[in-house]
């Protein structure tokens, strides 16, 4: 490893106008006596060779020159060996001038004071005379000798073992390292001036770098390797162990062998991600089957337990009695009509088709999130809404025209005493009804001449409880609520008319559901035909007739679309698109 020169840096001046500090006198005026000063590498490196006596006169001369500006804090050891300390001896760093700061006082002169550098001349040639007898003594015995440092100068002794090296070469590849390098330039020290330090300069650094790197008299490399270095001091500073980097390993070239380890397929393998399976509302189609036929499996468990359940309590005796006392349905009042005209099948009909349809649609209405038709009137333009809302809306009157005609043929033909309970004895012959249903022997009934008492409860409870809910709770969501009425608003919300709209909705469709169940399951052909023919005969009239029923019904279901709904809904406004 090459050392270097080093100037001393000047600074600005201490005075307006002055020079920089310090002074040019008290920089050094070459660098050979700071390179000189420099030790040795300290990685291990070979041992330097025996120096001729001859060649002592010489170098004393040479380090007496460069004494005067070496620093005074970098005299050190040169390495072991009798060549390594006649090299040290002529390379032996010199005194430097201290650089001095401001002064204590004021007026004073810089501290610290001048004071000359001491003299070591007398050190550095006892020096040379200890490493001539150190290589005398090992040339006589033949064991390693010791390179003794600068004891006289002051400097802390340091013993490095060396290897055997020709010190020659050593030095001439420390002065071509130092030539090839030159000296980095910096910043001018005055506007416009010259980089510092200057090229004069640059060159006498370069020329005496290499004049104090090249000793005169080297020795021998055969005289080199008969010195071996001695063992180590304890306080000697450890040598430096050059660091090798190992070439990284490009893992893109292929092995030279066959691996014998198999490193699994997902190494370098990546299977593509499986696709979300699509879902219907909150759940996946399996999930929806799964939950269907576990929901069917226990709701058919606990069918079976409750038919077991109240087939137990009704052997009881006591109930045996109250089954007596109450059949399931009481008599009419006198006068009650028997039968049921032809105004109440048509009625019927036009019932279910509507309700079907107002379920449909209000379903529609609540998945919706976009619509892509609209329906405005035609003297409120800006009273738009969806062509979805406005065919439920339209539905709603029907329904209402219908249920309102219904209601008055009911009153006019006495048949509400079919469906209006006459008597309080309708509660506990309901209670018994129940029983006998859950318990599968279901009671004797004629619904020609009257309807058992549960059945007037659901019939009662669907035409003057559930169907003026939902006309009133309609009716507030609708575009025919006053909007300004504040009043009116405070105290009948919005919010309720949707709490208590779609849990009516769906009390119609449980009714629905369960009524088709009852009259397929209590002798559908008799049923059918008090509903849709008129006529207590027990034929395929009217089970023909519900078939015809249903078909209008599912086509009018496939066909409520905005291609068709578009021209009906223009008889009545503007319809338009987003």
């Amino acid at each position: 490893m090459a050392t270097y020169a080093r100037t001393l840096r000047r600074g600005l001046p201490r005075i307006p106008g002055g020079d920089p500090w310090p002074p040019a006198g008290e920089t050094p005026g070459g660098a050979a006596a700071e390179s000189a000063e420099a030790p040795a590498p300290s990685a291990a490196t070979p041992a330097a060779a025996s120096v001729p006596a001859g060649g002592s006169h010489e170098s004393g001369s040479s380090a007496q020159e460069l004494r005067k500006d070496a620093p005074q804090s970098h005299e050190t050891a040169a390495p072991a060996g009798v060549a390594a300390a006649t090299d040290a001896a002529t390379v032996a760093p010199a005194s430097r001038a201290v650089r001095r700061g401001l002064p204590r006082v004021p007026g004073g002169e810089p501290w610290p004071p001048a004071a000359p550098s001491p003299e070591r001349g007398t050190s550095v040639q006892a020096l040379r005379e200890d490493a001539q007898q150190s290589h005398e003594t090992a040339a006589h015995t033949g064991v390693t000798a010791t390179a003794v440092t600068d004891a006289a100068s002051g400097a802390p002794e340091s013993r490095l073992p060396q290897h055997a090296a020709s010190a020659t070469d050593e030095a001439r590849f420390a002065a071509n390292e130092g030539a090839a390098r030159p000296v980095r330039r910096g910043l001018p020290r005055v506007p416009g001036g010259e980089p510092w330090p200057t090229a004069e300069m640059v060159a006498a650094i370069a020329a005496s770098s290499a004049e104090a790197r090249l000793p005169e008299n080297a020795g021998s490399d055969d005289d080199a390797r008969r010195v071996a270095a001695s063992e180590a001091h304890p306080d000697a500073a450890p040598a430096e162990t050059s660091v090798v980097s190992a070439p990284a390993h490009d893992v893109s070239v292929p092995l030279p062998f066959t691996p014998t380890v198999w490193e699994g397929a997902s190494a370098r393998t990546r299977p593509a991600p499986r696709p979300e399976p699509a879902r219907v509302g909150p759940f996946t189609r399996a999930q929806w089957a799964g939950a269907v036929i576990v929901g069917g499996l226990g709701l058919l468990f606990a069918a079976g337990m409750a038919v077991l359940a109240v087939r137990w309590l009704l052997s009881l005796d006591g109930m045996q009695d109250f089954l007596t006392t109450y059949p399931g349905e009481y008599h009419l009042p006198e006068g009650a009509p028997v039968g049921f005209p032809a105004w109440l099948g048509w009625q019927h009909f036009f019932n279910v088709f509507l309700m079907v349809l107002i379920i449909r649609s209000g379903l529609t209405i609540r998945t919706e999130k976009r619509p892509s038709v609209f329906w405005a009137p035609r003297n409120k333009p800006k009273g738009k809404v969806s062509l979805t809302i406005w065919f439920h809306q339209a539905l709603d009157i029907l329904w209402i025209v219908n249920g309102l005609i219904f209601v008055v043929l009911l009153f006019v033909t006495g048949q509400w005493m079919r469906i209006v309970p006459t008597s309080w004895e309708v509660f506990p012959n309901a209670l018994s009804a129940a029983l006998q249903y859950v318990s599968l022997d279901w009671p004797t009934e004629n619904g020609w001449v009257n309807y058992n008492s549960l059945q007037q409860l659901a019939y009662f409870t669907t035409v003057f409880i559930a169907a003026p809910l939902a006309i009133i709770t309609g009716v507030r969501m609708s575009g025919i609520w006053p909007k300004n009425a504040k009043a009116l608003n405070r105290a009948y919300p919005v919010e309720w008319a949707r709490t208590v709209h779609f849990p009516v909705m769906l009390y119609f469709v449980a009714f629905i559901i369960v009524h088709v169940i009852l009259v397929f399951a209590t002798g559908a052909l008799r049923n059918l035909n008090h509903m849709y023919a008129a006529t207590d005969a027990e034929n395929w009239v009217g089970f023909w007739l519900f078939v015809l029923s249903m078909i209008v019904i599912a086509a009018a279901w496939v066909a409520a679309r905005p291609l068709v709904l578009a021209p009906i809904a223009r008889l009545f406004g503007t319809v338009s698109s987003r």
